[in-house]
């Protein structure tokens, strides 16, 4: 029976795990750019990161690699963690009162060293905000090294009118087409 390696350090990828009854054997923190290239269209990025960083970590012969990348997207425009408070509250601004993308991507290589990918996109739509709604969120502290400036399992859910599409896809790491490609990796589920 294979091992399962996460190539993620994030507490929210483990505890989506869980869900589904899966615990990795260990975490490797993958070392990646991440920088997307120029004219890259938000479903190729998530794609190539969760790629490189499940390609990134040294997996041994009986080892099956899980990595994920999720970003937000506003028309061909992806966002990034925010920098700092002012590009959080650039970012609110942009996803007050409108649709926006959810990318995920989900790779896993199995013990036969290929690499299976999958992009999952979920629609989420904004309230409009206030300024005095902006101006607390920022002050939570919640939305900084966040895709897009926020987190859904959080105060931001409260901002959220529409979602169409996979709810844990949003929180990070999509669990549907996770729990298939690691159960066509030979991974045992329950």
């Amino acid at each position: 029976m294979p091992a399962l390696v996460l190539a993620s350090t994030s507490p929210r990828r483990r505890e989506l795990l869980a869900r589904i009854g899966v615990m990795p054997a260990r975490i490797a923190a993958p070392e990646i750019d991440e920088t997307p290239l120029k004219g890259e269209l938000p479903r190729d990025y998530v794609v190539r990161l969760a790629r490189g960083k499940a390609l990134a970590v040294a997996r041994a012969p009986d080892e099956v690699v899980l990595a994920g990348d999720t970003t937000v997207s506003v028309g061909r425009r992806i966002l990034e963690k925010p920098a700092d408070e002012p590009d959080l509250r650039r970012m609110l601004g942009l996803l007050s009162g409108r649709r926006h993308h959810v990318w995920s991507g989900v790779c896993v290589v199995g013990t036969d060293g290929k690499a299976r990918a999958r992009a999952v996109d979920t629609i989420v739509a904004f309230k409009a905000l206030s300024a005095p709604e902006i101006d607390a969120y920022v002050a939570s502290g919640e939305g900084m090294g966040k895709a897009g400036g926020y987190a859904i399992q959080g105060r931001a859910e409260a901002f959220v009118r529409f979602l169409s599409g996979s709810h844990s896809n949003v929180v990070g790491l999509p669990l549907f087409e996770t729990r298939a490609l690691l159960s066509s990796a030979g991974i045992p589920l329950g």
